[in-house]
This record gives C-alpha cells, sequence and structure tokens, in this order.
C-alpha cells in the first residue's frame, strides 16, 4: 500500500478490525519511510463491474462516487450515515450479484431511489430531480404524487400537515 503523505511503497499495518456492519476491515497503517498514520478499508468485491452511461460511454463503478451521491441527496437531512453506508452496500451487493458485469446507469439510480425512498422523502425527491433531469414545476408535482400514493395518503392530507404546522 503506498504513503499518501510520502508516496513511499513500505507500510505496516498496525490494528485490523471490521466495520460496523462487517462489510469491511478497517486497517490502521504507519509508513516506514515517513512513519506517517492512514486508514484503508479493504472490501470483497465479487466481480469488476462497468457502468454504461447514457451516452454509451462505459466506465468503471466506483463505489466512492455513489456513495457521494447520495451523501449529497441526504445533505442536512436526520438521516444516520451507518444508514447509508447499508443502503449503499446493500445496493453494490444487488449489483455484484446480478450475474452481469456491465450495469447501465438507469439500473444503478433505479436501485438509489428505491433505496432512497425507504430513507428519506426529501433525500429521494433531491435525487429524482437530478437523476430524472427535471425542468419545471410539474415535473416535481408528479414525482410528490407518485411518493404520496406510494405512501397511502394523498396531497391533501399532506397539505393540510403544513397548514396546521403553521399554528
Amino acid at each position: 500500500m503506498r504513503c499518501p503523505y510520502c508516496g513511499g511503497e513500505e507500510t505496516q499495518v498496525k490494528d485490523s478490525r471490521p466495520t460496523e456492519d462487517n462489510t469491511a476491515i478497517r486497517r490502521r497503517r504507519v509508513c516506514n519511510t515517513c512513519a506517517g498514520r492512514f486508514t484503508t478499508f479493504e472490501r470483497v468485491q465479487l466481480r469488476e463491474l462497468i457502468v454504461i452511461k447514457r451516452n454509451g460511454r462505459r466506465v468503471p463503478f466506483d463505489r466512492e462516487k455513489l456513495m457521494r451521491s447520495v451523501s449529497i441527496a441526504v445533505r442536512k437531512r436526520p438521516v444516520e450515515p451507518e444508514r447509508i453506508e447499508r443502503m449503499v452496500s446493500g445496493i453494490v451487493r444487488q449489483l455484484e450479484s446480478s450475474g452481469e458485469s456491465d450495469i447501465t446507469a438507469e439500473t444503478i439510480g433505479n436501485h438509489v431511489m428505491e433505496g432512497l425512498k425507504g430513507v428519506d422523502d426529501v433525500a429521494y425527491v433531491r435525487f429524482a430531480s437530478v437523476y430524472k433531469n427535471f425542468r419545471e414545476a410539474k415535473d416535481f408535482e408528479a414525482l410528490l404524487g407518485e411518493l404520496s400514493d406510494s405512501d397511502g395518503e394523498g396531497m391533501a392530507s399532506l397539505s393540510s400537515r403544513s397548514a396546521n404546522d403553521d399554528d
């Protein structure tokens, strides 16, 4: 493992332990050249995934990019980081166990939207607005209509709750 501080290739593992959700191994390392300390995470990778973008371009799957996208959607929302980590790990496991090495960006987006729908409605709407490239207010209205219908309550009850909150 190359040292992130000096670029030295001789590092030593000082401590290893599983993460809280047991999906990765956390390793504390020390560089033999500069004595810098850093942490690495080791995860199981069932297969090498390739993402097929909408324009046909093929890029390697990047778990960290997925994590960043979800983190942006849940920013300033009352969602525990562990819950997001579990959701992203679940999506990655689904993709890896699908049997396909080539995954469309649309498939990944749909998995994220399904996951966010169960985590936080506002994060779901944020992600969907970027993912589906909303251009005008009616796009939001349609999504909110779908969301409230799937929750079993109509837009009227959402509006009445908002009005009552002001009292």
